[in-house]
């Protein structure tokens, strides 16, 4: 990882597991009056965000500041990307004014890759078009750590446009690593065949009750609209079968996890009563994000 973060699929399931374990560390920090530590005191990480971005990007900054990193961030309304200047030479610009780091989250798939064969500045991919979010994947793990203490053996079910999804992706490299049965679930046009292919043991279903059914943690996903021509589903078609209600909870284990990586979309893919409930660690998930992203930024770095 001396080179940056660029995806799950080619970390070990040790690498892995030192992210986590660093990040669990970094998580006390949350709740203690003074939240800054000098870790990486003068150190400067660019934010590059090309794609709309609240929780990812803010955590990143967050999380750069609680190391005593210095960080900017820059949108791609408000590069020179505005005005013509490519992707290349956007970021040949910013690596000549010797940034420790680039954060960056790109609509093309591979973009980050392609930057880090090109530049000598580490790169974290942020999220990259359809491909990968690893960090997000990161923070779910830290995630259902909290709450089951370990991954081998769990059900997860994977629910939504799974085609689309850089965090389902990430999260099924993840999960795969360490013996998670994992299920995913959608309508035909979001779940291709093909989706089974991205790492053994991955099982398919179009019917949510079967994918819920013993779960131990339920991942809801965001119909991604902005990837798609048109809507495969209106609203009202797409709810009835594929979003999360009260009554699938009693499909599942008694103690189980409803998760979402965000933005929600209420009455889409979830019921309120469920983004809400005591089952619900959607919350979780965004403060758990800062401790992995410190954990990733100071691994990278230093």
């Amino acid at each position: 990882m001396s080179r940056g973060l660029l995806g799950i699929e080619d970390l070990s399931r040790d690498q892995i597991e030192q992210i986590l374990a660093r990040a669990r560390d970094f998580q006390p920090l949350q709740n203690q009056s003074n939240k800054r530590l000098d870790l990486l005191r003068g150190r400067l990480i660019v934010n590059l965000f090309f794609e709309s971005s609240t929780r990812t990007r803010t955590s990143f900054e967050i999380a750069a500041k609680r190391l005593g990193a210095d960080s900017i961030s820059i949108t791609a309304s408000g590069s020179s990307v505005s005005k013509g200047e490519s992707l290349v030479d956007t970021l040949n610009t910013l690596a000549a004014m010797k940034p420790d780091a680039i954060v960056m989250r790109h609509a093309a798939s591979g973009a980050p890759h392609f930057l880090s064969r090109h530049l000598p500045t580490p790169i974290i991919n942020a999220g990259d078009g359809t491909h990968e979010h690893p960090t997000q994947a990161l923070l779910d793990a830290l995630t259902i750590l909290d709450y089951r203490g370990g991954l081998a053996g769990l059900r997860v079910a994977i629910i939504g446009d799974i085609v689309h999804s850089r965090v389902a992706r990430s999260n099924i490299y993840l999960l795969s690593k360490f013996g998670v049965d994992v299920v995913l679930c959608g309508p035909a046009p979001l779940l291709p065949p093909q989706m089974a292919q991205l790492a053994p043991g991955v099982r398919l279903t179009h019917n949510m009750p079967e994918a819920i059914r013993d779960a131990d943690v339920i991942m809801m996903l965001r119909v991604q609209l902005e990837r798609q021509n048109e809507s495969p589903f209106p609203a009202s078609e797409y709810y009835p079968f594929y979003g999360l209600r009260v009554q699938h909870l009693e499909l599942a284990k008694p103690e189980v996890l409803v998760m979402h990586p965000g933005p929600i979309n209420r009455g889409r893919e979830i019921a309120s009563d469920v983004a809400d409930s005591r089952q619900s660690v959607i919350l979780n998930q965004v403060e758990n994000g800062i401790a992995v992203r410190m954990a990733v930024l100071e691994r990278i770095i230093q």
